[in-house]
């Protein structure tokens, strides 16, 4: 009796040999993705590591416009090639930051926007966050640059690294405003969330300074 004629005589077996068949596709197809994905990680990485590297030298002091345009061109392709690469976070913040510096503050703030929704971690997010609060600050925007700089420490602990620095960027988006009254609450809050900061004198200080500053018209 040949496999056929027990297959036939005995169903149970003939779900078996399918279900053997079947994982032995997944098997294949799973360690086809799982290889097409380290080709993948490793070429994106290379070519990451080279835009890094243009980076770096468009940030070198005397750096030309063309140094900063070959960057930005490498980051640019990274983020086109690679969509899905481990890193595409970093490239984004990258790229907002060279933007950033050529005072592209829209499309800096298009990376960084990426950059936070792309994020593998808290810090990187409140960052980018962080940044696009700035890049509306440049803009003038007080008002999106405050609300950007709330999305940054939204949730976090007062001990935060960056708690300080978004609570001033904070007080001074809302000072910038004109919005006086407000900018001094924040100072209050902050020195009574970090009353041992380092920079407490400083809060201090510019906290009575808008208290005796005279009224803007």
């Amino acid at each position: 009796m040949n496999l056929a004629d027990i297959v036939h005589e005995r169903p149970a077996l003939r779900w078996v040999l399918w279900a053997v068949a079947g994982l032995a596709v997944i098997g294949i197809v799973w360690g086809g993705w799982a290889l097409w994905k380290t080709r993948y990680e490793a070429q994106g990485a290379i070519a990451f590591t080279q835009a890094r590297t243009l980076v770096m030298q468009a940030q070198a002091p005397g750096a030309s416009a063309d140094a900063r345009q070959r960057a930005e061109k490498a980051l640019q392709d990274v983020i086109a090639e690679f969509p899905r690469l481990s890193s595409i976070d970093q490239a984004a913040y990258l790229l907002g930051g060279l933007r950033f510096a050529n005072a592209q503050y829209a499309s800096a703030r298009t990376a960084y926007q990426m950059a936070r929704d792309k994020a593998g971690s808290r810090t990187l997010a409140a960052l980018a966050a962080l940044d696009i609060g700035y890049t509306w600050e440049a803009e003038k925007n007080y008002t999106e640059a405050e609300k950007a700089y709330r999305s940054a420490i939204s949730g976090a602990d007062p001990k935060s690294f960056l708690y300080e620095e978004a609570m001033l960027a904070i007080a001074r988006a809302q000072d910038l405003a004109g919005n006086r009254q407000a900018a001094i609450e924040t100072y209050q809050r902050l020195l009574k969330d970090v009353p041992d900061s380092r920079r407490a004198e400083e809060f201090r200080s510019r906290m009575a300074s808008l208290q005796g500053a005279p009224a803007k018209p």
